[in-house]
């Protein structure tokens, strides 16, 4: 029945019942028209989504080592590592200050789930290169995932005119180089507390003698608890399964500070590692924390976002 037959209605009671009941419906008919897509959006609110877990540690490195973090794609780190001379050195040497050694890196990252990155070190003129994807994620909601898996590999070449002090095996090409290979298996525990183990596995072209082996295989360990907003305690160390006996060196063992300044990271620490990548720290001489053979240090990493995403 349209409006016009309800005007034709004789009855003016009949009119005046139909006319209200037309108005009803209207007034509902456009209640229900504005609540549907709020309806339908708070259906979709309440599927859950995968929400991935971020910043477990505030920088792709931990001190010397890689963590679990990567970079968001299109974002370039630039690196600076200082490490002094050793405490034990004393006055004379301003307690290690009056020696020092570096390193400059740049790590870009390419998607969110691959970074590639390489530098150059003071010690043994070194060049270094890494390749670093992540396989899982850690995230909660639909697809949870309790932890995240890096792989990264990476290569060294020593720069030093005589790399094996030996005139019966000139420094080659391939005498140069070094490989490592690591998995990273991290977890975020808490907004305060991050965990990651890394098995790793180093082959070196050149060793010291017969007796030291030319592949190592390392279990390191790293962590970060965050102490406020923008202070957090950070540790890694690496633990060598097959050094030979006679070797006197001691595992790498560092520990640090990182500060957020803005686009900063500013890390302040202490090891008693010189070398600042994965052959460098798990294969050459390391001082005694029991005797004071450990260096302070700081690294900076400053990021800029190179490009955007599409």
């Amino acid at each position: 029945m349209n409006v016009l037959k309800i005007f034709l209605l004789k009855s003016p009671a009949l009119r005046l019942r139909m006319l209200l009941l037309v108005c009803w419906l209207a007034g509902f008919l456009n209640t229900f028209a504005q609540d549907a897509p709020s309806l339908l959006d708070e259906l979709e609110e309440e599927q859950p989504v995968t929400e991935h877990v971020r910043y477990a540690f505030k920088s792709p490195r931990v001190i010397n080592g890689h963590s679990m973090e990567m970079l968001h794609e299109g974002v370039l780190d630039f690196r600076i590592l200082h490490r002094f001379g050793s405490i034990s050195d004393g006055y004379y040497q301003l307690f290690g200050l009056d020696n020092a050694t570096m390193r400059i890196g740049f790590d870009y990252g390419l998607t969110p789930n691959l970074t590639a990155g390489f530098g150059r070190s003071t010690h043994l003129k070194e060049l270094d290169g890494f390749i670093k994807y992540r396989l899982l994620w850690q995230s909660t909601g639909k697809r949870p995932m309790p932890l995240s898996v890096i792989w990264v590999s990476g290569l060294t070449f020593n720069g030093l005119k005589d790399p094996t002090g030996d005139p019966n095996y000139p420094p080659s090409l391939s005498r140069r180089m070094s490989y490592y290979h690591m998995l990273i298996l991290g977890r975020k525990f808490s907004e305060r507390f991050t965990l990651q183990l890394s098995p790793t596995f180093v082959h070196r072209n050149i060793v010291e003698n017969q007796i030291t082996p030319n592949d190592l295989y390392a279990l390191s360990i790293g962590g970060r608890f965050k102490i406020s907003n923008r202070v957090a305690l950070v540790w890694d160390y690496g633990h060598v399964l097959n050094r030979v006996s006679s070797n006197t060196t001691a595992n790498p063992l560092s520990i640090g500070f990182d500060i957020e300044t803005g686009g900063h990271i500013f890390q302040l620490h202490f090891s008693n590692a010189t070398g600042m990548n994965e052959r460098a720290f798990l294969s050459d001489i390391n001082g005694d924390w029991l005797r004071s053979d450990i260096r302070f240090g700081f690294n900076l990493s400053r990021v800029f976002q190179v490009s955007s995403k599409k």
